[in-house]
């Protein structure tokens, strides 16, 4: 029991249920009330309550998703993940609950454009959040697995296909509004989702060339407690010998080095990069 109530551990759990509410909240009041449908199951469900209105979009949710995961238990046995089929059945629970409690007749309000922002980014903001930590909300997630698993299909590709025709198939349900608004969402989905899950990883690259390579890697060293590599190097115009210093670290220490190269070496070179894919001893290991 102890090793399961690590402090990683919890951090994960709290990132899963946060994750997990995003969307619910995203997808129940901001993607139903307005019949948006940018893909996946909730999109599929969107779909669906217009063919058979007997059911709520909650209830084609919380069905699809439980058939889903029990696929996914027969094809994958335990190495199904947990947290996938955890986050999968709370987000069920949780519309069906939403569903009970606060029912939606109607949108939030008159602007679909600025509801479509809502039923977009609450959902990005939390997949992004599960994905961090090797999770997903299930869904369509779980047909990408078996296809991966069994055919060499490029998922990426065919999960967007899929998520197109859905998006069309809102279209043709709803009439042509409902569908521009819908494809408008499935591009803004895509974007803030891929924009979400870099500003995660997001560090700053150094390349710093000086003279004076001791007094900043001392303060890379001993203050800010990273790393950096040293390279000699020449200037090509004055053919002075410098050293290229190279180091990564997070945005808030790339602020301090930043100033205290300013104050304590103002001649130093430096050529600052965005990187989000750092691999290796005390950012991600090697997956």
């Amino acid at each position: 029991m102890g090793k399961l109530l690590t402090k990683d551990n919890l951090v994960k759990f709290a990132v899963l249920n946060g994750g997990t509410l995003l969307i619910t909240i995203g997808v129940y009041f901001f993607k139903f009330p307005n019949d948006f449908s940018t893909g996946g199951v909730t999109g599929i469900s969107v779909v669906l309550t217009h063919y058979f209105p007997s059911l709520s979009a909650s209830n084609f949710v919380t069905i699809l998703n439980l058939a889903l995961l029990v696929l996914g238990f027969i094809v994958f046995g335990r190495g199904f993940g947990f947290m996938t089929a955890y986050s999968s059945v709370e987000m069920s629970l949780a519309l069906e609950l939403l569903e009970r409690f606060c029912p939606m007749s109607a949108p939030f309000t008159d602007q679909p454009l600025m509801e479509l922002i809502f039923a977009v980014g609450l959902p990005a903001v939390g997949s992004a959040l599960l994905f961090n930590i090797d999770a997903s909300n299930g869904g369509t997630d779980i047909v990408a697995m078996i296809l991966k698993k069994y055919t060499s299909l490029d998922i990426g590709k065919a999960l967007m296909a899929s998520d197109l025709i859905i998006t069309l198939m809102a279209g043709v349900a709803y009439g042509m509004e409902a569908g521009m608004f819908s494809f408008l969402g499935l591009i803004i989905k895509s974007t803030l989702l891929d924009s979400v899950m870099e500003s995660f990883h997001m560090c700053k690259y150094f390349t710093i060339v000086t003279k004076n390579p001791d007094l900043i890697c001392d303060f890379i060293i001993n203050t800010l407690g990273r790393s950096a590599t040293r390279l000699e190097g020449q200037g090509a115009f004055t053919r002075e010998d410098e050293t290229v210093v190279l180091t990564v670290m997070t945005r808030m220490q790339a602020i301090h080095l930043r100033q205290f190269i300013r104050r304590n070496d103002p001649k130093t070179f430096m050529m600052i990069t965005n990187t989000s894919e750092i691999i290796g001893k005390g950012f991600r290991g090697i997956n």
